[in-house]
């Protein structure tokens, strides 16, 4: 089984352009998997066996005693369905079919927002007579700016960044090249933060503490994902904010921000990079909340029609 998963995760690396991150989620939900089936053969993958595995994912605790979420049970399911097709599609072997894997039923997906008020707020709240503050400051604008992905904000250049035209080239999921956008509020911050740094370092944000970085171009200093939800998790306790965000709150405020101001809810899918309208529609519940007032008021069985 374990040639079987490195032939799998060769496959998607090379075959199918995955990126890093994703063939090393891959790696980490089958070898769970593998870890606790205990099977010597693909064709020992039965429903039975699926059906303990689903149990066993739910009654999961870490070294914290917290469960798994739904989310990351299902994450762990569709590893498991993508390994399964491999199997039969490349490897021609009889196995379970994919599709005898059911993900869970996650319910509503729960979306987080900064209102207006508590926004401003949080931005304003790094110290902008630090370069740390600095920093910062052009990072929460930014995110609030494009909706990119933290990860996406990370993996940034300075030569992904054009501020003339106020574009920046992003390679997201799927290694999909899409362009997202810079407001004038992220690019003044931007400028702020470039003309504060003194090196030539490749990456766009990188740290100030922790050591010298060792790569003269300052690969080993770029910002990691944990640093950004750290920063993120910093001001919002800073401005008093209550709903603890993350990077992914202002990716979900600046999709409804948009919404709310009357844009076409296909060219926001194209900003955020998601491959499935679907997705982007889990905005449009708190995206109009005049919807309700309109049905109230015109719709003939109500009194008030």
């Amino acid at each position: 089984m374990k040639n079987y998963l490195q032939k799998f995760l060769e496959y998607l690396e090379i075959e199918k352009g995955r990126s890093p991150r994703t063939v090393e989620n891959y790696a980490f939900f089958l070898k769970r998997f593998l870890d606790f089936s205990q099977v010597s053969s693909p064709t020992s993958i039965t429903p039975q066996l699926i059906r303990r595995y689903k149990l066993f994912l739910n009654r999961y605790r870490d070294k914290n005693q917290q469960p798994l979420e739904k989310t990351t049970q299902n994450h762990h399911l569709i590893a498991l369905r993508s390994f399964l097709r491999y199997l039969a599609q490349q490897e021609e072997l009889n196995v379970l079919p994919p599709d005898r894997v059911e993900l869970i039923a996650e319910g509503d997906r729960e979306v987080k927002v900064l209102e207006e008020s508590a926004l401003e707020r949080f931005l304003a709240t790094p110290d902008l007579k630090t370069a740390q503050g600095v920093r910062d400051r052009a990072i929460l604008e930014l995110l609030f700016s494009t909706g990119l992905r933290v990860s996406e904000l990370v993996g940034l250049d300075r030569s992904d960044l054009n501020l003339k035209t106020r574009e920046i080239s992003v390679l997201g999921k799927g290694r999909k090249l899409r362009v997202v956008f810079v407001s004038d509020a992220a690019a003044a911050a931007l400028e702020k933060y470039l003309a504060a740094r003194s090196d030539e370092f490749k990456p766009l944000f990188i740290r100030f503490r922790g050591g010298n970085p060792v790569d003269p171009e300052g690969w080993d200093a770029r910002l990691t994902v944990r640093s950004v939800q750290k920063i993120v998790k910093k001001y919002a306790r800073l401005a008093g904010i209550a709903i603890d965000p993350s990077p992914h709150t202002l990716r979900h405020t600046f999709a409804t921000d948009l919404l709310r101001r009357g844009a076409d809810i296909r060219a926001v899918q194209e900003l955020l990079g998601h491959a499935n309208i679907a997705t982007t529609q889990i905005y449009t519940h708190i995206t109009n909340p005049q919807l309700k007032e309109v049905h109230r008021k015109y719709h003939r069985g109500n009194k008030a029609a």
